[in-house]
């Protein structure tokens, strides 16, 4: 597959979050961009009014006739994401044309070969790192191209252009092995945690999966590694190490929260560098920016250009959002969906607000990943100090029998935990008065965001 000769572009998924940034990059380049996906939502909207056009029925008709005439050269290119089912009409319409079909990871993997990339891998915190690589790259003038795995803040997107020859800021994704297709010049590693099981079958198999992404970078000291990760000498040995506390070739000092920014000084190799903010609660996301700093540090960016994007940056949609903030009610949504991922969210919030009551509403995301991490969900929701728990969401999977939300409640000892449905979920909420409410989840949770917004704010009204 040539890039540079691609006329026409199909993506079976395109609202996805890695999809719809590929659409984009082939609409700027001036091909014509069509696709499909299963219902219509925000960012499928967008890609609309940017001259994407979108069907929402999996009829082969949408495809153009005269596009299919191109399938015997470089001119066509249809990009799937495994979240399409076997069963889908367009997918079977064009196997059976046999017209070649490339998955979303293997397309961001040949565009990378075109760029020096930094690669963000990990189970936790990729999207809010890769997404600060970008801004400080972009901070310092150097326009890197960026497929980031969520809506940046400060740029209202997720897909930067770039500059002909720039650095390539990717999401490394490890699900089904998707960032082993990535040709990463410099790469950070924020954990390696299970997850994934159902492609993985087992944490080793995981690990073995991190230590081959690893491996890619051929300079030991371009991977940017958070120190204690359960890796290979063979991967750690000469490794660039970051965390948030010393020993590593980066960290930080002299930490202070106020407000809810937090000011510290950032050791890099050994230089003092004073007067750090970010203003990202959670210290996970202190971690992160250390992370992000580092491997900028290594490509070249200078000390005031980090610091000046630290500063800047305003987060990712969905990773600790605020949706309300006032004194007497604050609300935040967030994407966490692996029981780590709660803990750090839910652990934060409890630090900016100790006095207050923190409900929760959690939809589990996957059967499978429900199944793999009972206790630690359980364990991490019991933080709360009121829980209201959805459907688990399937996404692409079918139903495991006997995994439930109720079974994950039997896990609880948790005297204000209660199964919910999402259309009873915005009446309970209101009843119960929250002072601060965390909506957690990484399936259609967002689709009440609005709603319970609206809902709440009617609680503030005099």
């Amino acid at each position: 597959m040539n890039p540079q000769a691609i006329k026409y572009v199909y993506l079976l998924g395109v609202g996805g979050i890695g999809m719809s940034a590929l659409a984009r990059y082939f609409l700027r380049r001036g091909a014509q961009v069509r696709g499909y996906d299963r219902s219509r939502v925000a960012l499928t909207e967008q890609l609309e009014s940017e001259g994407i056009d979108i069907t929402y029925n999996d009829n082969p008709d949408h495809i153009p006739e005269s596009w299919l005439k191109e399938s015997q050269s470089e001119s066509l290119l249809v990009i799937y994401t495994p979240a399409i089912p076997s069963t889908h009409k367009q997918l079977q319409f064009l196997r059976g044309k046999g017209i070649a079909l490339h998955k979303r990871a293997a397309v961001l993997g040949l565009i990378s070969a075109m760029h020096p990339t930094l690669a963000v891998a990990g189970t936790h915190g990729k999207t809010t790192t890769s997404t600060l690589v970008a801004h400080i790259l972009q901070t310092a003038g150097l326009e890197p191209v960026a497929f980031l795995g969520g809506i940046s803040t400060n740029y209202q997107t997720n897909y930067l252009e770039g500059s002909t020859g720039a650095f390539l800021v990717a999401e490394a994704d490890e699900y089904d092995r998707s960032f082993l297709q990535l040709h990463p010049q410099s790469a950070i590693i924020t954990s390696v945690d299970p997850d994934h099981l159902d492609i993985y079958g087992d944490s080793a198999a995981l690990i073995n999966s991190f230590t081959e992404f690893a491996s890619r970078v051929i300079d030991p000291a371009k991977r940017v590694l958070k120190t204690g990760l359960a890796l290979p000498d063979s991967v750690t040995a000469n490794a660039f190490r970051y965390n948030l506390h010393a020993p590593a070739d980066a960290f930080a000092e002299d930490i202070r929260l106020e407000g809810d920014t937090y000011h510290f000084s950032l050791i890099m190799q050994g230089q003092r560098w004073k007067n750090f903010s970010l203003g990202l609660p959670g210290l996970h996301n202190l971690e992160n920016a250390i992370a992000a700093a580092s491997i900028c540090w290594l490509a070249g960016v200078k000390e005031e250009a980090i610091r000046e994007a630290c500063q800047t940056f305003k987060g990712v949609k969905r990773r600790f959002e605020y949706i309300i903030r006032r004194p007497e009610l604050i609300f935040i949504d967030d994407y966490a969906h692996h029981p780590e991922e709660l803990k750090a969210c839910i652990e934060s919030v409890k630090a900016l607000y100790p006095q207050k009551r923190i409900s929760g509403v959690f939809q589990p995301h996957l059967y499978s990943r429900t199944r793999d991490f009972y206790e630690g969900f359980a364990k991490s929701l019991s933080l709360l100090d009121e829980l209201f728990l959805l459907d688990i969401y399937p996404a692409r999977e079918v139903p495991i029998p006997g995994v439930s939300s109720a079974a994950l409640l039997e896990k609880m000892s948790h005297p204000a935990a209660r199964l919910c449905t999402k259309e009873a979920l915005a009446s309970l909420i209101k009843a119960s008065k929250p002072e601060v409410l965390l909506t957690l989840g990484a399936g259609d949770i967002d689709a009440c965001v609005e709603p319970l917004k609206k809902e709440l704010l009617t609680l503030l009204e005099p």
